[in-house]
């Protein structure tokens, strides 16, 4: 069989998640389910600690896709749209669930994944009247979807030109466990919880089952949410297996502890193909990477491993996307070092 560096969620979950779900399988949630059990209770607590903010409101969906259809959809009247960069999730890998929620989604180009102010100004410009959708949401990603971060001092600009020009902030936060355990990065979630009106913190790729919290900051968008939620199938009735989860991910750390090792196995790898004289399309910070190499090595590689094609450089390279997850055993990376 061969061994993925595809995505960081192709094994199941953290141990500590696993145990703790069959510890309390036979527990009845007699308070309530539909996400209004025990362990959701306390999950929320937990993850309220981190955030510092009494007015922050979370609620926890199953996964990505979901978390931003729904926030798109619950908080953009019919008339309104998000903008998004060339690479952001809701505009490339989500088979046009946005659109499908009636909501344009327009996209500017990036070569690092990350929107700037700049960008947001000129698509203003371009959508002026009553002829054209009106922009309400910056939609940005942290990890972006080729690794990259951003930077509080960006995240603060962007917030200042949202406020100026009544424009919606929201987060994906897929990899937010790999981009606020990265050695670049300078934000925490309680700077999310100021700087943003809505983010998540993914727990599919950091090591869960599944699972997503969005984080709703902004107390105008709160109201009839978990209307949204129902209609469009996020309510699960067994809301206690995405509570438990989060509980077990937000006790002692680990959430962090999981998001620091994806980061550590990726700059390890990234170290080794360095040493073997290779460069990389963006700098490596996060358990993303994309080295290029010449497309006969690929194609070699190919025969053992599985990953994502990502770029091409000329006729002969491409820049190819490796992932790294928790549970990502030490000898593929020397294997794979090896075959190389």
């Amino acid at each position: 069989m061969k061994i993925s560096f595809k995505d960081d969620y192709s094994e199941g979950c953290h141990p500590n998640i696993l145990q703790r779900m069959t510890e309390t399988n036979l527990i009845q949630t007699a308070e309530g389910n539909y996400g209004e059990d025990r362990f959701t209770a306390n999950a929320k607590k937990l993850i309220h600690k981190h955030l510092q903010n009494p007015e922050s409101e979370i609620h926890l969906v199953s996964g990505g896709t979901q978390a931003n259809l729904l926030v798109v959809s619950a908080m953009l009247r019919p008339h309104e749209a998000v903008i998004a960069v060339n690479y952001g999730h809701i505009a490339t890998h989500e088979t046009g669930a946005i659109e499908a929620t009636g909501h344009k989604v327009i996209t500017v180009d990036t070569k690092d994944g990350k929107i700037q102010v700049p960008q947001i100004e000129e698509v203003l410009k371009e959508h002026y009247f009553e002829h054209m959708v009106l922009p309400r949401m910056v939609y940005i990603s942290n990890t972006t979807e080729l690794g990259t971060l951003y930077t509080k001092k960006e995240l603060v600009e962007l917030r200042a030109f949202c406020d100026q020009n009544n424009l919606l902030l929201f987060m994906d936060g897929a990899r937010l466990g790999s981009a606020l355990t990265s050695s670049a990065n300078d934000i925490t979630l309680k700077d999310l919880a100021q700087l943003t009106d809505v983010f998540y913190i993914g727990g599919t790729k950091n090591g869960a089952l599944l699972g997503e919290a969005i984080v709703i900051n902004n107390p105008l968008l709160q109201p009839y949410f978990r209307y949204h939620a129902k209609q469009k199938g996020a309510l699960l009735a067994k809301g206690r297996l995405l509570g438990i989860q989060f509980e077990v991910l937000f006790t002692d750390g680990l959430f962090f502890e999981i998001g620091l090792a994806m980061n550590e196995k990726a700059m390890k790898l990234a170290a080794g193909i360095k040493e073997k004289g290779y460069s990389f399309w963006l700098p490596p910070t996060t358990n993303q990477i994309f080295p290029i190499f010449e497309n006969k090595i690929i194609a070699e590689l190919e025969k053992d491993y599985i990953f994502h094609r990502w770029a091409k450089i000329n006729d002969n390279q491409t820049a190819i996307r490796l992932v790294t997850s928790w549970a990502t055993p030490e000898e593929n990376m020397v294997n794979f070092l090896k075959k190389i």
